[in-house]
C-alpha cells in the first residue's frame, strides 16, 4: 500500500470511528460542555475570548477547519479567536514550534490551512524538521530566519506556556475549544465537528449576556 492509501486509509478509519461515537453517544444538552470552576482569566478585554487547542496531526482538528472558517466569517465581530498548536506527547512538539514560529513572522493566515491540507491530503511529513524547512522554502520563506525563530527563546517560552495552559483548562483531546475562560467543549463532546462549532455560538452568546454592562 502505497504511502497516499495509507493516510486515506487511516483518514477514513477515523471519519468511522468520530461518526460511530456520534451516533452511539450523542449528548444531552448538558454534556455539550462543562463549566470551568474556577473561571480563569482572559486576555481579550471587552471581547469574548476563544480558545482552540488543536494538533495538525489530528484529521479532527483538519475536519474542524472548514466549520470553524464558516462560523468566523458570520461570528459576532466582539469575539476574538486564540489558536493554542497542543502538546500531549514528545512527538507534539514539531508542529506545535511550527505554529509558533509561522505565527511569530507573520503568517499564520496565508499559512495555517495548507499546513493541514499538506500534511493530511498530500502526505506531507512536516512533523519532520527537514520536510519541513524543504515545505518553508517552497512557500517563500527564509530558511535560516526560520530556523533562527523556531528554535529562539521565544518559542520555548510559548512552548512551556502552552503546557501550563493545557494543565490549567485540563485539556485532554483535540479539538477543545474554551469560551471566555468559562466554558468547555470538544468534538466529542459535542457530537461532531460541526455540532462543536453550534455549541460554541451558543457559548459565545451566552457568555456575552454574562458579561457586567452586557445588553
Amino acid at each position: 500500500m502505497t504511502s497516499a492509501s495509507k493516510l486515506r486509509a487511516l483518514l477514513a478509519v477515523a471519519g468511522l470511528a468520530l461518526a460511530f461515537a456520534a451516533h452511539a453517544q450523542l449528548p444531552s444538552r448538558s454534556s455539550e460542555y462543562s463549566t470551568l470552576s474556577p473561571v480563569h482569566p482572559v486576555k481579550t478585554g471587552p471581547r469574548i475570548e476563544v480558545i482552540e487547542f488543536f494538533y495538525y496531526g489530528c484529521p479532527i482538528c483538519y475536519e474542524l477547519q472548514p466549520h470553524m472558517a464558516r462560523w468566523l466569517l458570520q461570528a459576532p465581530n466582539y469575539i476574538s479567536l486564540r489558536r493554542v498548536p497542543a502538546l500531549s506527547v514528545e512527538g507534539w512538539e514539531p508542529f506545535a514550534k511550527l505554529y509558533y514560529t509561522l505565527e511569530s513572522m507573520g503568517q499564520i493566515a496565508r499559512l495555517h490551512w495548507p499546513v493541514y491540507d499538506n500534511f493530511h491530503f498530500d502526505g506531507v511529513q512536516l512533523n519532520q524538521e527537514k520536510v519541513m524547512l524543504d515545505w518553508v522554502a517552497r512557500n517563500g520563506l527564509d530558511r535560516e530566519k526560520f530556523m533562527a525563530v523556531y528554535n529562539s527563546q521565544e518559542i520555548k517560552d510559548k512552548l512551556e506556556d502552552t503546557r501550563q495552559m493545557m494543565k490549567s483548562y485540563d485539556v485532554r483531546a483535540v479539538p477543545t475549544i474554551i469560551v471566555d475562560g468559562k466554558y468547555l467543549s470538544s468534538a466529542r463532546m459535542a457530537g461532531g465537528t460541526r455540532q462543536l462549532m453550534q455549541v460554541v455560538d451558543k457559548l459565545v452568546r451566552e457568555a456575552r449576556k454574562e458579561r457586567p454592562g452586557s445588553q
